[in-house]
């Protein structure tokens, strides 16, 4: 029988079908604004880069489950600044291939693997890719074995609350269901009355992290999206698990960059800095945005604008590109999507104050 290639198994890769309008925009005369990939454009901060030097000399194989200061970091920054109840960490090769990779490490071919209906593209690469049954759901769960949650949301930077996420755990307690929590825009909240919550919250878990695994990132906070650095934290058993697994399969953070988290997670002040730009942006981009007829939905978290003028989101695409400003369809993260586009906040202030000036002569 001839062998079907898992790659034919699994949906295009949605940044493919962007050619056309990113060829548009960079025809602009001032260039193009590319606002549609969470890409850090801002420095690397001097401290990171100091540990990482300082790490590049040693020879040998790196621990899978990471250095004891990096997870004492670890452990410390999700505590101090989330607010979250900790025992088991583990580092992982940035979270993207961690999340792809996580239903097939628990073993969730034939299963049921759930994620939100508007949703990164990764979770339901990852349910493909274990031989499972993908499902998009917001709150019908129905038979799944692991559900993807995604709060603060990507695209949408939509929050769930307290109330929201204690239902859902206590489904999960009902039914033996592991929850894992993308939680990489924690830090990005920007509604007081709306804050983002982790899934290992006290509030949330009553103390008790049983099937829950939270999944965080120092891409967006550090602007580390190339050192490929993040970590899960969760149920003892759970992480002891993947950490077996892992070891076995070779998944290691490289021993620079755990310095370089290290550094990362122990510095508070730059992780300030860096949000304190994204709010700046923000605030400039939304009123343009407004301005020129976009609706703006959600968004009280995050490193996007999910937004609208009403239309399919690739004449808007067409209509943004025609102005040199290249954002991301929301067809790319489920059909519920198809009439918003995400607008990255992560432009350096040069090129969003070129897509302001460019949305208010549209």
């Amino acid at each position: 029988m001839a062998r079907t290639p898992l790659g034919k198994t699994l949906p295009d890769f949605p940044w493919d079908s962007l050619a056309g309008a990113k060829k548009k925009a960079q025809a602009h005369p001032g260039g193009i604004v590319d606002l549609s990939v969470g890409n850090p454009v801002d420095p690397v901060s001097p401290g990171v880069q100091l540990a990482l030097t300082a790490a590049a000399q040693n020879p040998g194989y790196p621990q899978t489950a990471g250095t004891p200061e990096l997870r004492e970091a670890i452990a410390a920054a999700l505590t101090r600044r989330y607010n979250m109840q900790v025992d088991r960490v583990l580092p992982v090769v940035g979270t993207k291939e961690a999340i792809a990779w996580l239903p097939t490490l628990l073993g969730m071919r034939g299963e049921t693997v759930a994620f939100p209906s508007v949703a990164y593209p990764t979770y339901e690469v990852g349910a493909l890719l274990a031989g499972a049954k993908p499902l998009r759901a917001d709150s019908d769960f129905q038979d799944a074995s692991l559900v993807f949650l995604n709060s603060p949301s990507n695209p949408t930077g939509r929050v769930l609350g307290v109330e929201e996420l204690r239902r859902i755990v206590a489904w999960a307690r009902e039914t033996g269901a592991i929850i894992a929590s993308d939680e990489c825009y924690m830090s990005l909240g920007w509604n007081d009355d709306n804050p983002p919550v982790s899934i290992l919250d006290p509030r949330v878990t009553d103390g008790d992290n049983t099937g829950l695994i939270a999944m965080h990132s120092l891409s967006k906070t550090a602007n580390m999206a190339s050192y490929r650095a993040g970590f899960f934290a969760g149920d003892n058993d759970l992480i002891d698990e993947l950490l077996l697994l892992r070891k076995h399969a070779g998944l290691i953070v490289p021993g620079p960059i755990q310095a370089a988290m290290v550094a990362a997670l122990n510095d508070d002040d730059t992780e300030a800095l860096q949000r304190n730009r994204y709010a700046s942006r923000r605030a400039v981009l939304m009123h343009a945005l407004v301005d020129a007829g976009f609706t703006i939905d959600h968004s009280d978290a995050g490193l996007y604008l999910w937004a609208t003028r009403g239309e399919n989101c690739r004449e808007t695409i067409d209509w943004l590109a025609e102005r040199g400003i290249l954002a991301a369809p929301g067809d790319f993260y489920g059909p519920a999507g198809e009439k918003h586009v995400r607008i990255g906040l992560n432009g350096t202030d040069e090129r969003i104050d070129a897509a302001v000036d460019r949305l208010a002569g549209a």
